[in-house]
């Protein structure tokens, strides 16, 4: 057993898991109001006809003479009973737990924070519930700004942030982060982590691990390091919009590394060098050490990406932190370390439901597919060879845990490093159960100029479709749902096109999330065909970066 499965199969796997509970249940609460507070590009321009700050479409809060939050349009239905934790909305893309608890300590002691980067969002537990009221009230009464832009607040349904271990508390002894990369489009190795976290505070061992996404622990030399580090790189991008950290106190309080590589490496013992079972030398190299070995880590030069925050907030002084953390600059994906295969591994599929093609139609959209099989042995599940290792990662952060015709997928790396054509029986719906998808025309990363006008996004209740015909309506749209036996969407908008477009573009809005992803797994590559017409029109679907229309 590897390294990685050892952390993955043991106490390592359980620290992720506790954190979805707060979440999940804040989940109601963020339905109608996430993200309705600005509105970011999507592809191809499908958010600039979308309202912005200010817009009919922004759910307002006030707070009403009994301290509950409820709605400016008066649906008293809808007002939620003070807490302790306040939900907060509206925050700019480069806000970092030091920012909320800046602006926020004044209205009382912060017990705890949890960032939700992609949704500009934040839960703020505080140690009262008075505290919390002096917060919503201010922020019903006047502008309150966090990092620079004007946030809003609401009480949260939760009572209590949910937290893997007794993390609110200084003296727990706890000096291991877990740090969860959210949007991975560039590679995370033990040198890119080390370059992030030890200039807050010395870093002894680093640990890898990619089942559930891309995730490291990182255990500090003290518990106060390991504070400082959360609250400086809370919310932050390793990248410019891209490896977003999500951070929280792990279960273990100390990591064992047996040694040093790009996905574990202990700082105390530098010897820990990976060598080959059973060889007392290395193997003769025909052609030498790779050129990208020459560097020190094989990005090439650094480069400022992230100016850290201001030194008062984490109560650090000048000489202990620069002004500024030199990330590795990402070069070419052929000097770039990777993860382990470029095969994913799909499980939960629904045996009826689920095709080749479909899991396709759905994993297309973070990087380009060569093959699909299913696996004869185990129902249920497939593998995905994806055209790079990269899309594998991406795949496993968007799609893992993603319910999809009443079942929760989960993606993970698969052992394997291709996918082999043997086995090839029919599934329940009369398909092959392998399918070669390598020179497919709606593979959408084949060139730079193409891949550059896919932005990966999560899954979200609002689908993007272009390249479609100006003759087809809304009425035909939603008919072309039913056909196929999917739910269908309850609003539709269409942007403007130039009167000499062939095609027309717009937004379908659902009512969950899982209606839209059933909606583009099936319907994502939909021939088109129109009366008198030569050649049929290829219905694209993506999700966008609009939380509602």
């Amino acid at each position: 057993m590897s390294l990685v499965e050892e952390y993955e199969e043991g106490e390592y796997e359980r620290a992720p898991k506790r954190l979805k509970t707060a979440e999940v249940e804040e989940g109601e609460d963020l339905e109608e109001g996430e993200d309705s507070d600005s509105a970011s590009t999507g592809l191809l321009g499908d958010e600039e006809d979308v309202a912005g700050p200010g817009g009919e479409k922004r759910a307002h809060w006030s707070t009403s003479k009994y301290g509950s939050a409820r709605r400016d349009n008066g649906d008293d239905a809808h007002r939620i009973a003070p807490s302790p934790v306040v939900h907060v909305r509206g925050l700019c893309e480069s806000v970092v737990e030091a920012d909320l608890v800046e602006a926020l300590e004044k209205f009382g002691t912060i017990c705890y924070v949890m960032m939700m980067p992609f949704k500009r969002q934040a839960l703020v537990e505080f140690e009262g519930v008075e505290s919390a009221d002096k917060c919503v009230a201010c922020g019903a009464s006047e502008a309150v700004y966090i990092a620079g832009q004007q946030a809003f607040f609401n009480y949260s349904t939760s009572k209590r942030i949910t937290r893997p271990t007794n993390a609110d508390n200084p003296n727990s002894g706890n000096k291991v982060l877990l740090l969860s990369i959210q949007n991975p489009l560039y590679p995370i190795t033990t040198d890119v982590l080390y370059t992030v976290c030890n200039p807050i505070g010395n870093v002894l061992r680093i640990v890898i691990f990619k089942r559930n996404g891309i995730q490291a622990m990182v255990e500090f030399e003290s518990v106060q390091s390991a504070q400082k580090s959360k609250a400086a790189l809370n919310g932050a991008d390793i990248y410019a919009g891209c490896c977003t950290l999500k951070i929280e106190y792990a279960r273990p309080t100390r990591l064992n590394v047996i040694r040093n590589d790009n996905d574990s490496w202990d700082y105390t013992k530098p010897y820990l060098v990976r060598r080959e079972r059973g060889k007392g030398r290395h193997r003769q190299a025909i052609l030498g050490e790779h050129p990208s070995s020459y560097s020190d880590n094989g990005y090439g030069t650094h480069c400022p990406l992230l100016p850290l925050p201001s030194n008062n907030r984490y109560k650090v002084s000048s000489q202990d932190v620069p002004d500024v953390v030199a990330y590795p600059l990402p070069q070419s994906s052929a000097y770039m370390p990777h993860s382990s295969s470029s095969v994913a591994m799909v499980s939960g599929l629904h045996p009826a439901n689920m095709n080749c093609t479909r899991i396709f139609n759905l994993f297309c959209l973070y990087g380009n597919i060569e093959k699909v099989k299913f696996m004869k042995s185990v129902p249920g599940t497939a593998l995905v060879e994806m055209g790079e290792e990269y899309a594998v990662d991406r795949a496993i952060t968007h799609l893992n845990s993603i319910k999809l015709f009443g079942k929760r997928l989960n993606v993970c790396v698969s052992k394997q490093h291709a996918v082999i054509p043997s086995q090839v029986f029919e599934l329940e719906d009369g398909t092959s159960s392998y399918k070669d998808f390598a020179m497919t025309r709606n593979n959408r990363f084949t060139s730079a100029g193409q891949a550059s006008k896919n932005i990966i996004q999560p899954p979200s209740c609002v689908l993007h479709f272009y390249n479609v015909p100006p003759c087809v309506t809304q009425e035909e749209l939603l008919r072309l749902c039913t056909d196929h036996d999917v739910p269908g969407f309850v609003k539709f908008k269409v942007f403007d096109a130039k009167p000499s477009s062939k095609t027309i573009s717009g937004l379908l809005e659902f009512d969950t999330k899982t209606h839209a992803v059933e909606v583009l797994t099936v319907l994502n590559h939909y021939q088109i065909r129109i009366p008198n017409g030569s050649n049929p029109y290829t219905l694209k679907l993506c999700f966008s970066t609009s939380s509602h229309l």
